[in-house]
């Protein structure tokens, strides 16, 4: 889809671009990025475990999709371009951003730094998913306060950005507004 990622400074100024293999390392440039939890027909959510190939937080539970934004391109294009992709289904529906400056800085236990002014959205799929096997090991569809509950209760189980996103009430609202269709 796009092997590049746009640099930031700290302002969230976009500064130029490199390659996404070259990005994530123990000195990783901050850069522009998204994660979006996306629902079903149903209200449910879904989480993904990260692939095990992942370079950043391997075979670790997270929410539903993440991704880069690509030069020229919005943070909702992004949204719009990379969730179909890594799920595997023709597109996503009412994609609403809800942490507009949402940003963290982590580091895996080898090391490995992620450093991203991240907005946040949540989305609505009508597909049966099919993930992509180099994002997705394994994934399941859940009712979003149990979500809550569990990543606050037990942190160390998911992703550090998810684990972040979650401590916001505005995420949390949102999660918990969502109806079925």
């Amino acid at each position: 889809m796009t092997d590049i990622v746009v640099l930031a400074d700290e302002q969230g100024n976009r500064i130029g671009t490199a390659r996404k293999a070259e990005v994530h390392t123990t000195d990783t440039p901050l850069h522009l990025a998204f994660s979006c939890y996306v629902f079903n027909r149903e209200g449910q959510l879904l989480i993904t475990r990260r692939a095990l190939e992942k370079k950043t937080w391997p075979g670790v539970w997270t929410n539903s999709a993440c991704g880069h934004v690509a030069p020229n391109e919005t943070f909702a294009d992004a949204v719009r371009r990379w969730v179909p992709h890594e799920l595997g289904i023709a597109g996503v529906q009412q994609v609403e951003m809800v942490l507009p400056d949402f940003r963290y800085r982590a580091v895996d236990s080898r090391g490995i730094v992620e450093w991203e002014i991240c907005p946040v959205f949540l989305a609505r799929i009508d597909d049966e998913i099919a993930p992509a096997k180099a994002e997705v090991d394994d994934y399941i569809w859940v009712d979003p306060q149990a979500c809550i509950t569990s990543v606050l209760a037990a942190p160390f189980a998911f992703s550090p950005w998810m684990v972040e996103q979650l401590q916001h009430e505005a995420l949390q609202q949102a999660l918990l507004q969502v109806v079925r269709v």
